[in-house]
């Protein structure tokens, strides 16, 4: 077992938790219901690869490609979710970020694809 994915995705594990929580108890009130399912999405696909990370730390050797997946699951986290967090609570903090936010969302969603694509280039390296 890989301990710094395990961290990763522990940390991330929280947040998701906790960020789900608010979303659901804390933020429904606060915006509507189109923002609040963009809410939901974030979180969903970061729990998703939390459990990815949680897969990957369990490959017993530990290769570049694996640590690519690492660094490339965590950048689409941060990148995918945290946007979708931003918008969907843009009314709350009236930032006008949106067209500079709005971006990053499909950046995050390519790096969740390339931290898939080294998984996949992993498992074929295998005997």
């Amino acid at each position: 077992m890989n301990k710094n994915i395990v961290l990763t995705a522990s940390v991330f594990g929280v947040m998701a938790v906790i960020l789900g929580a608010f979303g659901a108890h804390s933020l429904k009130e606060s915006i509507g219901e189109t923002a609040l399912a963009t809410w939901t999405k974030g979180v969903e696909y970061q729990f998703y690869h939390v459990f990815a990370l949680l897969f990957l730390s369990n490959i017993k050797e530990q290769t570049k490609l694996t640590r690519l997946a690492h660094i490339f699951f965590s950048i689409g986290i941060i990148f995918f979710s945290g946007s979708l967090y931003i918008l969907s609570t843009k009314a709350i903090h009236q930032l006008e970020i949106a067209s500079y936010i709005g971006p990053i969302t499909p950046v995050g969603g390519l790096f969740f694809i390339l931290g898939w694509m080294m998984l996949f280039f992993t498992a074929a390296k295998k005997n």
